[in-house]
This record gives C-alpha cells, structure tokens and sequence, in this order.
C-alpha cells in the first residue's frame, strides 16, 4: 500500500492541474486564442512545451525499458529527436511563416496549411488522419499512465486510474485551451527533470552502492555507446525524425510564436533538453533498475521482469523514500499528462478546425464552445477506446505509422517545389498511410527487420513521384 504522504503528493499535483484550466477556463477571446495561444507565447514556454510533448509518457517510460536492455546506446533514439528538431527548425518553421504570410492570416491547424498548399480534398484527408492518429495517441497516453500507476500503486485498479487521469486530463485541457497546455506542461516538464535528475538518479546510485555496488551488474555492452545495430538506426530515424515535420501539436506550437526567430529559438532549446539531457537520464535510471533487479533490491513475483518498462516504475516504488516516490512518480504521470492534452488539443482542433463549416461558426464565443465541446467528446472516446485496449504500444504504432506514413510526403514536397502537385499529394498519402497500417495489422516479418514505416513512407515517395509524371497540372 502506498503512503498517505504520497497519496497526498498526488492529489495535490492533479488538483494543481485542474486549477490552471479553470484560472484560463474564461480568457479566451476566440478560436486562435483557444487553440495556439494568439500566438504570443515565449520561446521557453514554447520549447518546454515541445519536449514535453515530444518526449512525453511513452518516451519517458520507454527510455526506461531501453536503458534496461541496451544500456547507454539507448541514448541514440532521442538523439533522433535532436536532429528532428533541428532540420524542422532550419527547413520547415520559416516555410511555415512563409505560407502564413503570403496567405494573409494565420493557421490553426495543420490540414488548414495542406488547403493552402493543395486543396479541400487534400485537406480532409490530412484532417481525417490527424484525427484518428491524435484520438489514438490520447487514448494511448492515458493508457499508459493507468498501467504506470498499478506498479506504483497496485492498491488502485487500472481501470479506476484511467478514469481518474483521463477526466483530470479532459477537463483541464477542455477549459483552459492552449495556454492551460502549454503552461502546465512547461510545470510538469520541470517537475519531470527534477524528479528524475535531482532525485531518483542520485538515491538510486547510493542505494545501489555507488559504481563499486553497480559496476559488476552491468556488462561491457550495457557501457558502450555502439551496442546498436543498422536497423535500429533506421527504425528510430523514420520514426522520430518525421513527426517534426508532420505533428499537428508541433505545428499548432509554431503557430503559438510571434514569428520565425522564436520558433526557432524554442525548436533548438528543445532538441538539447531531448538529447543529452533526457536521453542519458532515462536510460541511465534503466539500467539502474536493471541493477537493483538483479541485486534483488526490487522484488519481482517469479523472479523475471516480464515487461522491462515496468523496471523503472518499480524502481522508484521500492528504493525512494516516503515522500521522494510520490514526488517522482508524479514526474512520470507529468510527462503521461504532457502528451495525452497536447494530442487531445490537435485532435480537437482537427474537428473544429477543419470539419464544421465556416458558415456555423456564428461568432467567436460559438467557436470557443464547440471548441470545448469537441475536446470534451475526443477525450471521452480516448478514455472509452483504452478502456477496451490492453497493449499501449499497438495502440501508439497504429496511429503513429498512419499519420507520418500519410502525413510526410506533401509537407515535404511542399517544402522543395515550387509548386506542389495535390492529386500526386492525396494519392501518396492514401498509400502511404494505407501500407503501414496493413503490415502493421498483419503482423508479419519484414525484409531486413526494419519497421513498416520505412515501406509505407518508400511507397508514399513512389506514388507521390509516379503519379507527377502523369499528371501535369492540377
């Protein structure tokens, strides 16, 4: 049973979450104020924002299982993260400005950019797989923070834990809008950092005996940086790298800076704070649970650890003092949190961004409640859809292959041509996003062990340049 102090470090940190979306709950002047903040927020409130949304829950956790199996090597997956950032910040955000500009008014959502660049058709299904994508996502996040607390509190049920952190989420994206996301992840990211830097690292190294108590558990592999393999590299890299080009909750950030040298500067605080900083600090706190299993500091019912990412999880439950474990698994449902009301905020605004028609949108006080509306039913059928799912990673590689697969290939071409062509753009996305979700679902062995990304976005390249050659102009 946990603590009543950490308990109580809990309900705390949740209620704080609450009262930032009620204090934004009724300053919203219109839609752009709801859904990027009017465009006015600073850069390190931006970047913070970012990492906490890019690396949130799964990442978060995830370090942790590849710190236990691969050891420092595992730094390399969110170094994709920094070069992502990165090239987005040099290629994509003044192409964005650009677009804007020349547009003569502002965007709220990624398929409003498609429109401008294409079409209508284009548009939708841009808004069609952003939606499915971002619903998935949500769904995912909250997921994996009811499975993160049965380890911390095996007291409270998974599905109890859902419910709790799925209303909390909801509810306080839902009222406060953009500004209550941005702002909140910017608290739980640092809460995050703190927790696991200032914290778990050091009680953990001292509980373990330092390097002299350390050392002998870990082998030469574990202590390198080159236990990594081709396949990895270019799994990791078609993963990450893209969804700096194609993420709805990065584009509505850019549309949240005044202009490009914001932008810019937050993109590139972003990519550091993602690697080294958070990088090391996962995988190094995964194989310090790797090291406490095996000193049998961390009973394990069986003596094996079937998931690996439950190694953290149980190592902060078992070695951080009463107080200290509320602290940081608090940290670790931030970074769930951070995630989960980001891709809630891009699937809603997807909705009432690109799906109701102009013409219903009477006045921005109508706006602002369909809105809220939409954000409220988004959040409730991600809830509903991790209710029924056990497997948060199927859930994440559904609607991640489907929407960088989709998503990629026209921002790019958008990007390098002058001017893009949309039927070549609508097909490759079709194709693209189609192709991963089927070697997804059939569950196959693929040429070479690489990732059904790497196929969905080469067929993407191919429709998109097959089908320019047939068609001449648009």
């Amino acid at each position: 049973m946990p603590h009543w102090i950490d308990v109580l470090i809990f309900i705390i940190y949740f209620l704080g979450m609450l009262g930032v979306g009620f204090y934004f709950a009724n300053k919203h002047t219109d839609e752009r104020d709801y859904y990027t903040g009017s465009g006015t927020l600073s850069a390190g409130h931006v970047g913070l924002s970012v990492v906490a949304t890019d690396v949130g829950g799964g990442f978060s956790i995830g370090l942790g299982g590849v710190g236990f199996t691969m050891g420092l090597s595992g730094s390399w997956l969110l170094f994709t993260g920094l070069i992502g950032a990165w090239l987005s910040a040099v290629f994509l955000i003044p192409k964005v400005f650009e677009w804007q500009q020349k547009r003569g008014g502002y965007f709220l959502t990624l398929p409003q950019v498609f429109k401008y660049l294409y079409n209508k058709k284009v548009a939708l299904v841009a808004a069609i797989i952003c939606i499915i994508g971002y619903t998935g996502f949500t769904s995912s996040q909250f997921l994996a923070g009811a499975k993160l607390s049965t380890a911390a509190f095996p007291a409270v049920d998974t599905q109890t834990m859902l419910w709790i952190m799925g209303i909390i989420a909801v509810f306080y994206t839902m009222l406060g809008g953009m500004k209550a996301v941005i702002y909140t992840d910017t608290v739980q990211w640092i809460i995050l950092l703190a927790g696991l830097m200032l914290v778990a690292i050091p009680v953990a190294y001292i509980k373990l005996g330092g390097m002299q108590g350390i050392l002998p558990y870990l082998n030469q592999d574990m202590l390198s940086l080159k236990n990594i393999t081709w396949q990895q590299i270019i799994n990791w890299s078609v993963t990450i790298i893209p969804i700096w080009f194609v993420g709805m909750t990065l584009y509505q950030r850019i549309f949240a800076c005044k202009d490009v040298k914001t932008a810019k500067k937050a993109w590139y605080f972003a990519g550091v704070l993602e690697w080294p900083i958070m990088a090391f600090t996962g995988v190094v706190l995964g194989m310090l649970a790797n090291v406490a299993i095996q000193q049998k500091l961390v009973p394990i019912e069986g003596g094996v650890l079937n998931d690996v990412e439950l190694g953290l999880p149980l190592l902060i439950k078992n070695i951080l003092p009463i107080g200290l474990t509320g602290v940081v698994m608090a940290a670790y449902f931030s970074a769930v949190l951070s995630t989960a009301d980001s891709c809630l905020m891009a699937a809603s605004g997807n909705v009432v961004g690109d799906l109701i028609p102009d013409h219903k949108k009477k006045n921005s006080h109508t706006i602002i409640r369909m809105s809220k509306l939409s954000t409220l039913l988004i959040g409730f059928l991600a809830i509903l859809l991790a209710s029924v799912m056990e497997n948060v990673l199927a859930l994440m590689l559904y609607a991640y292959a489907f929407m960088v697969s989709g998503l990629l290939v026209p921002v790019i071409a958008a990007i390098v041509f002058k001017k893009p062509k949309p039927t070549p753009a609508l097909i490759s996305m079709i194709v693209g996003g189609g192709l991963s979700i089927f070697l997804i679902i059939i569950d196959t062995k693929l040429p070479f062990g690489l990732d059904a990304n790497v196929f969905g976005l080469s067929a993407a390249i191919c429709a998109y340049g097959i089908a320019s050659m047939f068609v001449k102009s648009d």
